[in-house]
């Protein structure tokens, strides 16, 4: 939590890992709160969030709705609101340069709230820096005891960030988490699941019960390495990783079908030439012969690590991210954008997941450890 002027401004990864933010795009998405939440116990029946949201527009792009802020009570999603004004920061997609044009602060409102004493939860919105100025109740709010649940802490790209989705509390991680009965701890950071290794030196130090790794896509669209230097940072990371949790269940989860970038290497582009934002591929195929990665190429190396070190760590799993969202998954619900899901795409993630994860016989079962 950050000192601010005039609150407190949540932050996903530390201190000391900011100071080695190789761009401004990774300090914009880090500070993006997804899967975030303010909890506290009370008998309010309204509540009010003074807030100063940073909202994002894209050169070129039509502005995204205002973000929406999720009200749990008691673990069900009641409703949710989003917060007027806020600062807009438009960014140059092709150059990553961001301007940033001040507004006023918010007030987000919840109303008729059950009376009784109750657990509440405000989720922020997945895709805007939130800076916290105020929280008003009509009574009391005191800490939410442990209820004993289990941290799950996940790393991904924009589709565990939440890309597309209406809500925070319908991002598939967020989605898996509330089935399996787990706390989720975020660190899907858009564009930025490259092995980096601040990121795994922050999961190493971070208490979880659980520990997911989703990785792949932003690897292939950044056309950031070749496979050799992929591999060596794959073992790197989870040797990070195994520092600080030696025998924690960790799952090792490869992309989710993507037809851009199956079998043609990145880098990835945005396409403008339509009615709504697409991406396109410019790599060539024949290059996967020179150690350019693919989506496939990324999901053998990955399988084939894991089952290689598996042979010492029974606690490391693989699970092929097109049994999350596969062929027929595209067929029903296809990539809006040709590379992220929507609402309902994040649900069927959510939902395979968890059947996969947390059901008996998965890695995060309970038992399974």
């Amino acid at each position: 939590m950050e000192r601010t002027e005039r609150g407190v401004l949540p932050h996903r990864l530390p201190g000391w890992a900011r100071k080695q933010f190789p761009d401004a795009h990774l300090a914009v998405i880090e500070a993006q709160p997804s899967g975030v939440r303010l909890a506290f116990r009370t008998r309010a029946t309204s509540v009010e969030l003074d807030t100063l949201p940073t909202k994002t527009v894209y050169e070129g792009v039509p502005a995204a709705p205002d973000g929406v802020y999720d009200l749990l009570v008691d673990g069900r999603r009641t409703g949710g609101a989003s917060a007027p004004g806020g600062n807009v920061q438009t960014i140059d997609m092709a150059t990553q340069c961001a301007v940033t044009h001040p507004g006023p602060a918010g007030t987000v409102r919840f109303t008729g709230l059950p009376a009784g004493v109750k657990d509440v939860e405000i989720w922020l919105p997945p895709g805007e820096i939130t800076e916290l100025i105020a929280l008003r109740t009509d009574a009391p709010v005191e800490a939410v005891p442990d209820h004993g649940r289990r941290v799950w802490l996940h790393h991904g790209s924009s589709i565990s960030h939440g890309s597309n989705v209406e809500s925070p509390t319908a991002t598939w991680p967020a989605l898996a988490a509330a089935r399996g009965g787990v706390e989720l701890i975020n660190l899907g950071l858009g564009g930025n699941a490259l092995l980096d290794p601040f990121t795994a030196r922050a999961m190493r130090d971070t208490p979880a019960d659980l520990i997911s790794l989703k990785i792949g896509i932003n690897l292939v669209n950044t056309d950031l390495m070749r496979l050799r230097a992929f591999s060596a940072a794959v073992h790197g990371f989870l040797d990070t990783m195994r520092e600080g949790h030696p025998t924690t269940p960790l799952l090792v989860v490869s992309p989710i079908l993507c037809p851009l970038q199956e079998d043609t290497p990145g880098p990835l582009v945005p396409d403008f030439d339509g009615p709504r934002m697409r991406f396109r591929a410019l790599g060539d195929p024949s290059d996967r012969s020179g150690g350019r990665l693919t989506l496939n190429v990324i999901r053998d190396e990955l399988s084939r690590i894991t089952a290689q070190r598996a042979a010492d760590d029974p606690n490391l799993h693989y699970l092929d991210g097109r049994s999350l969202y596969g062929e027929a998954d595209l067929a029903e619900l296809p990539l809006p954008d040709g590379l992220h899901p929507d609402t309902a795409g994040h649900r069927r993630i959510g939902e395979n997941f968890a059947e996969r994860a947390f059901a008996a016989g998965g890695p995060f079962a309970l038992g399974a450890d």
